[in-house]
């Protein structure tokens, strides 16, 4: 069978949620042992090495402006593959081959002010184009499916739950010299809470602000103890900043940017905790690889979280303020309790693996190529 893939996504950089979901998941579809042979539609030439396999074939298609509804869907009109996966963008208008299409979260509906007005309106066309017209549609969690069902009158019966994981290889970081150097390039001092992800609205970020704030005027901790608020600034991110400006403890809040790659199991390894406080997850990649590493995890308790985190994280509601607080101090006055959550997060981050996600997903398109 030749299966197409919409590869454009995994060549974006900097690569964060979707990007990295894409270019993961290919390369682990590429490394399984199957006859199966993968065209993978690029808009621009990839990098030497990033995915390679046996059956592996890169299609380069570079067009101007309308790539996914002009220059793909003409590729896959004219010379069609046995089916189309499209794993983190909408599908092709004009194509004759069956699509299976990842939809990762359905967030624009719970928090439509997280978004600018125009986004909103196209993620919610493109979602009800992805799930109306795909011969089988792919989520990252139950609480995905569930809204799929629920608000887009999707067939239950077409949607599949394949489960992502985190960026490959991460493991705790217990070497000192590194975990200093990346300490000293990101400014977090000694001792940090770490948030790790995009810095907007949706992700409820002035409720870390205002629980790290309280607990620190209380001198529940030392004055040495920062709050670091990582990742590339989104929408709105000026609200947070303000928010952070305003908190009576700005000098120990640190912004650091975008996080390399390569830093990201030192920054999460040395963490006191790692806290995402979100209003809504499709599946909350940044807790499993926290957990991945080593970090004790404080998360919402709301949409896919819970699936993600199991038994291995203090849970609390994001509209209560206070809970965030009193699970933060939790973590600071109980090493046991960090130890303990530091295990089972271990545990509960093997449960995901791109391999597994893989042969879901492999299962899916084979049924779909079948069908016709």
């Amino acid at each position: 069978m030749l299966v197409g893939i919409d590869a454009s996504r995994a060549l974006r950089t900097p690569r964060t949620g979707t990007e990295n979901y894409s270019l993961y998941l290919i390369r682990a579809l590429a490394a399984l042992d199957t006859p199966h042979r993968w065209r993978l539609y690029a808009d621009r030439p990839p990098p030497t090495g990033l995915i390679e396999g046996a059956g592996v074939e890169w299609r380069v298609m570079p067009w101007p402006r309308l790539w996914t509804q002009m220059r793909l869907a003409w590729e896959v009109t004219t010379h069609p593959p046995d089916a189309l996966f499209v794993p983190a963008h909408v599908i092709p208008a004009m194509r004759r081959c069956p699509t299976v299409v990842t939809v990762h979260d359905l967030g624009y509906l719970y928090h439509g002010a997280a978004h600018r007005p125009l986004d909103r309106a196209y993620l919610r066309a493109s979602t009800l184009w992805n799930a109306r017209v795909a011969r089988a549609v792919l989520a990252d969690s139950e609480a995905t499916r569930r809204d799929l069902v629920a608000h887009t009158g999707c067939d239950p019966s077409k949607i599949v739950v394949a489960y992502p994981a985190g960026a490959e290889g991460l493991a705790p970081v217990t070497d000192g010299v590194r975990l200093a150097q990346v300490r000293a390039r990101y400014g977090t001092g000694e001792r940090y809470w770490l948030y790790l992800g995009t810095l907007q609205p949706r992700k409820n970020l002035e409720s870390l602000i205002g629980a790290f704030a309280r607990q620190s005027l209380d001198n529940v901790w030392p004055s040495d103890v920062r709050l670091v608020l990582a990742g590339r600034p989104g929408w709105y991110h000026e609200r947070i900043a303000a928010c952070a400006e305003a908190s009576g403890v700005s000098e120990r809040i640190v912004f650091p940017g975008y996080v390399d790659a390569e830093d990201v199991a030192p920054l999460l390894s040395g963490a006191l905790g790692f806290v995402l406080p979100s209003w809504y997850e499709g599946f909350g990649l940044p807790v499993q690889e926290a957990m991945a590493c080593g970090a004790p995890v404080i998360c919402s308790n709301v949409s896919s979280l819970p699936e993600v985190a199991g038994d291995a994280a203090l849970l609390f509601d994001p509209a209560d303020r206070d809970a965030l607080a009193d699970a933060m101090r939790r973590l600071w006055q109980e090493p046991a309790l960090r130890d303990e959550l530091a295990r089972r997060g271990s545990a509960q981050a093997a449960r995901f693996t791109w391999e597994r996600c893989a042969q879901t997903v492999l299962s899916v398109l084979e049924s779909a190529g079948k069908k016709g």
